[in-house]
């Protein structure tokens, strides 16, 4: 049955409604001063009976304008007309042209366990398959195995790939022999979290309204790895339109403690790479989907600049925030994944033209290296490693610096914007009561977070988008003040992962340790808007002198 969402209907049964009105039983009948008096209620305002008597006919007629409204065909794939640009005031877009060095892969040869291959890094196996010690079948055959053996424990795959990826790999084969090499991701195998797009296959977004769906195109993202010669072995799994890590087909699970999820959203990508099944996956993040995934599996992921990489094919859950990256065993195969997929393709328009220059570092001395001074000194789970950290970067020669985050706006205060692009991008979802059919039902899941953003005022939406901007230029004020390219701060602890979220920043999140249950911690690197070189080559100089990516669960 379809939900009526008219004012009425949307209060009709609350103790206000019952109390201060008659609720007329046809949702159509105009509305009346004293639903105007009920509704204001929700927003904090209060007006006179003579100017709710005056909005009456404003707010009939606007009524009228939302039901034609939703006759209009709006699929998840039209944006608003309106583009978030994370850019502060008097910010100038790096330009010239591209760079990008990678480390030398030194000599790599096939290990005599062949199983010791599920933990090489994509360089690693890159140059087995230009130096033709492996083929790409073979690597891909490989993986498709572990994917089928441990999925069942994991529950980390929505659709194994496994036609496509043996002809992808046929054909990075074939090329290689015939002298065409398509760079290092030629013939390694991949997975693309289950919001990318591509033809011939289900793109479920996790949930069970949509767990049937196909779309016929190929996201951008999926394309470019595809011209790389990457190889699609799997659509991951991911928490029911990017939240969590529970599906339609169960809660994907950690590897290093299978009794419990893996975070979210992009669940199934971080699992996967830290169990082996994958040597990287493709997440996506808008209020970390990303960073949280990568903490709990301990694997190393990129959330790029907001505006670095396509969306196209893509589900929209917040236009103004979603961003596309790698996760991966290394801060260097985020530098190869992202080397491929960044950039604009025509079809996003908040994609800007930037170069992407990385080349290792052979030291920190010099390197400015801020750090979130009141974050570090809180109380918080993760404390001791995250010493432990600064304390490393100041034995490589950093200059640690002590930063702070701007407070004029607390980010936590206006990420209701998320919640309400959500809404708008599931509207139909909503008003046709199919969300009943998503598995999570509580108060913190998306059902009702999007019933509850429709009381939201668009005022005060365009409200927060200023606060927003706000925020955004006292940030840039901050790293400038402070002369920082890059800095550091905890994962979760002292607001940086929302806040940098809405202001667009790029960060690297990596593991840095473990609990006392033997379970994975991590540290984030930030930098400067399209700077995400400067802010992997550091990240890749601390994972250089540490050894935590190198540990692997067992399953």
């Amino acid at each position: 049955m379809k939900r009526t969402t008219t004012l009425l209907a949307a209060c009709a049964g609350s103790f206000l409604l019952g109390a201060f009105i008659n609720a007329p039983d046809d949702p159509k009948k105009p509305l009346t001063t004293g639903m105007i008096e009920v509704a204001s209620t929700v927003f904090g305002l209060e007006f006179t009976p003579a100017e709710r008597d005056s909005m009456l006919d404003n707010l009939n007629n606007a009524r009228t304008n939302y039901e034609a409204l939703r006759k209009i065909d709006l699929p998840n794939d039209v944006a608003p007309a309106l583009y978030f640009n994370p850019l502060p005031a008097g910010f100038i877009i790096p330009t010239g042209p591209s760079s990008f060095k990678a480390s030398s892969a030194g000599k790599v040869t096939l290990p005599a366990n062949r199983d010791e291959l599920a933990f090489y890094t994509v360089g690693q196996l890159g140059e087995l398959i230009r130096t033709k010690q492996i083929s790409s079948v073979e690597l891909t055959q490989f993986f498709l195995n572990r994917l089928k053996t441990n999925d069942p424990k994991l529950h980390c795959v929505i659709t194994l790939t496994e036609e496509l990826a043996l002809t992808q790999a046929k054909r990075a084969d074939a090329e290689l022999k015939a002298g065409k090499y398509r760079g290092p991701l030629h013939g390694i195998p991949y997975g693309a979290k289950d919001l990318l797009a591509k033809k011939g296959y289900k793109t479920t977004w996790g949930a069970a309204p949509y767990k049937d769906q196909t779309l016929d195109l190929d996201a951008t993202v999926v394309r470019k790895l595809e011209e790389a010669g990457a190889v699609l072995c799997g659509k991951m799994t991911l928490g029911a339109l990017a939240m969590g890590d529970v599906w339609f087909g169960g809660t994907t699970r950690n590897p290093w403690n299978t009794e419990a999820g893996a975070s979210g959203s992009s669940a199934g990508s971080a699992s996967s790479v830290s169990a082996g099944l994958l040597p990287f996956a493709i997440g996506t993040e808008t209020l970390g989907s990303i960073v949280s995934p990568s903490t709990v599996c301990g694997t190393t992921g990129l959330r790029p600049t907001f505006g670095r990489v396509s969306r196209h094919g893509a589900m929209a859950l917040s236009w103004s925030m979603d961003k596309i990256g790698p996760i991966t065993r290394s801060v260097e195969d985020c530098a190869l994944v992202f080397n491929a997929i960044y950039g604009p393709d025509g079809h996003d328009p908040t994609v800007m033209a930037a170069p992407f220059r990385y080349a290792p570092l052979t030291t920190l001395k010099g390197v400015r290296v801020g750090y979130v001074k009141k974050a570090f000194e809180s109380t918080y789970p993760n404390r001791a490693n995250d010493s432990l950290t600064l304390q490393t970067l100041r034995s490589l020669g950093a200059e640690l610096v002590p930063f702070d985050l701007p407070t004029s706006v607390p980010a936590g205060r206006i990420s209701f914007l998320l919640t309400v692009e959500a809404a708008a991008s599931f509207d139909e979802l909503t008003r046709s009561g199919r969300d009943d059919l998503m598995v999570r039902q509580g108060k913190n899941a998306w059902p009702n977070a999007f019933r509850s953003a429709r009381f939201v005022p668009a005022v005060e939406y365009i409200q927060a988008n200023r606060a927003r901007t706000k925020l955004i230029n006292d940030m840039a004020d901050q790293l400038k003040a402070a002369k920082l390219d890059v800095y550091i701060s905890p994962s979760y602890a002292g607001g940086n992962l929302t806040l940098t979220n809405l202001t667009g920043h790029p960060c690297v999140v990596l593991p840095n340790g473990f609990t006392k249950e033997n379970l994975p911690t991590s540290i984030t690197f930030m930098g400067q808007l399209f700077e995400e070189g400067k802010v992997l080559a550091v990240a890749k100089a601390y994972q250089d002198a540490t050894a935590w990516h190198k540990k692997h669960p067992i399953l």
